[in-house]
């Protein structure tokens, strides 16, 4: 009775020790470029979550879309784009360094097909918008028809605002649509430092870029750059 008793404990202690080594190679053996990290502390703000994290000894800050996450967590991400000294108004803190985030997950499976999800997180639905264009301006379709002409150039553009990121590098993010389009190309991305918010028609005018890369794979093949926007309106 003795022996069996011994035999069951040593397999309890083999099977858990088993598993031990399980969790340790899921976290070592990581897809190539995929970050895990431990949530140290988490702040929502607005449409962000700011994320205090700990990786392999060293801590850092993320941020990224607003989610859910609780102090201990472990989640996991492939790509940031590193900002320094980057002001949060919201916070109204100055953070020395500080990575952006497209897409960061629990679930480690998920997060293995992040090499992809960046493309996807740009992408913006097409929208039933019908937009009178601008006697002296240029539709999204001719944007996109013209580039190459356009490129350097300052024009002006008016279209309905579908999606608004504010005060990533010191910039507001717009995308917007006019119900034009060039061989599928229908959303225009738009860089400015004036405010908006979705739903809004409004007149810009900035500088047309080509092939604008960020790094972190954040490039873009059009962009109307440092925008001005004139006017603006709800509908």
């Amino acid at each position: 009775m003795k022996k069996l008793f011994t035999l069951i404990i040593i397999v309890i202690f083999s099977l858990s020790a088993c598993k031990k080594e399980e969790n340790k190679l899921s976290e070592n053996n990581l897809p190539a470029g995929t970050h895990a990290v431990k949530v140290l502390e988490s702040m929502n703000v607005s449409s962000y979550t700011y994320l205090r994290v700990a990786e392999n000894g060293n801590e850092y800050w993320l941020a990224a879309p607003q989610m859910k996450v609780e102090k201990g967590e472990t989640l996991y991400y492939s790509q940031g784009m590193e900002m320094k000294d980057f002001h949060s108004d919201a916070l109204n803190r100055t953070f020395p360094s500080i990575y952006f985030v497209q897409s960061i997950s629990a679930n480690l499976q998920q997060d293995q097909t992040l090499s992809s999800v960046h493309q996807q997180a740009n992408a913006v639905q097409k929208e039933n918008v019908s937009i009178d264009p601008l006697g002296d301006g240029k539709t999204i379709a001719q944007v996109y028809s013209q580039r190459n002409e356009l490129s350097g150039k300052t024009i002006r553009i008016k279209g309905k605002v579908v999606k608004y990121n504010a005060g990533i590098m010191s910039r507001n993010w717009i995308h917007i649509q006019d119900g034009t389009e060039s061989n599928g190309s229908f959303d225009l991305l738009i860089t400015s430092k004036d405010v908006t918010s979705p739903g809004e028609i409004i007149i810009v005018e900035g500088k047309i870029v080509l092939n604008k890369d960020f790094g972190a794979g954040y490039s873009y093949p059009v962009l109307l750059e440092d925008a001005k926007i004139l006017t603006g309106k709800h509908i």
